[in-house]
């Protein structure tokens, strides 16, 4: 296991008096081993104790050839696979117990009194994994980069005709060119209307002349993701679509500004939500400024108006205000990565935010 990932849970452990723990998310897993093992509906436990009788607990169909830097306790598909781990665990000790752990799995372990009592563990790894280390950096500086080329591919197609699922394949057929092991979500790739819905399925409708665009994109690249949000406009921008887009280009930069070490997470909400508030559309910026990102593309440590954490060093996360008026067909929103230095922060996408307007086909 990386020893300096692990002693900073164990000493966060000690902070909150936990003195054992079971991880069971594959990708702090992963963080934790550089393995990644994706269990399904099987047993995969990864036990944490403060005087280091670490053990991961892993099925048999998955051999492991590599020294992990743990023990491995196997079990089989006709074994308790908790009842094995419930042996290691300090009966009389309070336990801590990653969030995603399957409830068949952790009320069985409490059937068996394993644990004085049960705590949630996560938000000890979860504030761990919010602070990149500086090989995670360059990972994600790598993986944005690559999304920055993977927008400027993208946009040409957004007047050739496509309807949104056609380009949502696109974006993918275009991660896959670049390298990228996947999409880190569904890209979103929205006319008009759809623009306008931030909870919009991607559909079968096509653009058309005027349409604002929304490609909300990202992909993995060596198991980081990356996520940018662009609006472009096809053949031609109304008045009103342009006061919208320059808005929310504002904003974004406000946001950009106010996202830095010593400040809160909600100030960098309130940077952006203010300004959109003055010009008159507060209500229709309907969701969260934005969210933290790494081994996922929405991790722990969203930027809301109610988180008050404060900002530092080593965090990634975005910011992508929008403005929605769907009784008009328009909808904007600008997404960039910040990831937080000393003094300030540092915008990992660097493709333009100036207004586009396609071409059309002829």
């Amino acid at each position: 296991m990386d020893t300096g990932k692990l002693n900073r849970i164990l000493e966060a452990m000690k902070e909150k008096d936990m003195p054992q723990m079971i991880i069971a998310d594959p990708l702090t897993i992963f963080w934790l081993t550089g393995k990644m093992i994706i269990p399904g509906e099987r047993l995969l436990a990864l036990y944490l104790n403060e005087n280091g009788n670490h053990k991961l607990f892993i099925n048999e169909l998955f051999p492991q050839e590599q020294d992990l830097g743990v023990e491995l306790v196997w079990y089989n598909d006709v074994q308790d696979g908790v009842e094995i781990l419930s042996r290691y665990v300090e009966k009389d000790k309070p336990i801590g117990i990653d969030k995603i752990w399957p409830a068949r799995f952790l009320l069985r372990l409490q059937e068996l009194g394993a644990g004085s009592k049960f705590l949630n563990g996560s938000m000890i790894v979860d504030y761990i994994r919010m602070i990149k280390d500086e090989k995670e950096q360059e990972l994600m500086r790598e993986s944005s980069r690559l999304n920055d080329i993977a927008v400027e591919r993208l946009i040409p197609w957004v007047s050739k005709g496509l309807t949104e699922k056609e380009l949502n394949a696109k974006t993918r057929e275009i991660f896959q060119e670049l390298g990228c092991e996947d999409v880190s979500f569904d890209p979103i790739t929205a006319y008009a209307k759809g623009a306008a819905d931030p909870h919009h399925v991607t559909d079968d409708s096509k653009g058309k002349r005027g349409d604002c665009v929304i490609l909300d994109i990202g992909g993995f690249k060596d198991n980081y993701a990356s996520d940018l949000t662009r609006t472009v406009f096809i053949g031609e921008v109304s008045d009103r679509a342009k006061e919208i887009y320059d808005i929310v280009v504002e904003a974004n930069r406000r946001g950009i500004e106010a996202a830095k070490p010593g400040n809160r997470m909600c100030d960098v909400d309130a940077a952006c939500r203010d300004y959109i508030t003055e010009k008159g559309f507060g209500p229709n910026f309907t969701h969260r400024t934005g969210h933290s990102i790494g081994l996922e593309d929405h991790e722990f440590g969203d930027v809301s108006s109610v988180n008050e954490d404060i900002i530092r060093p080593g965090q990634c996360f975005s910011v992508e205000p929008g403005i929605y008026l769907p009784e008009e067909g328009i909808g904007v929103r600008i997404e960039d990565i910040v990831l937080i230095t000393e003094d300030g922060c540092e915008v990992l996408n660097h493709f333009t935010k100036d207004l586009i307007v396609v071409p059309e086909e002829a």
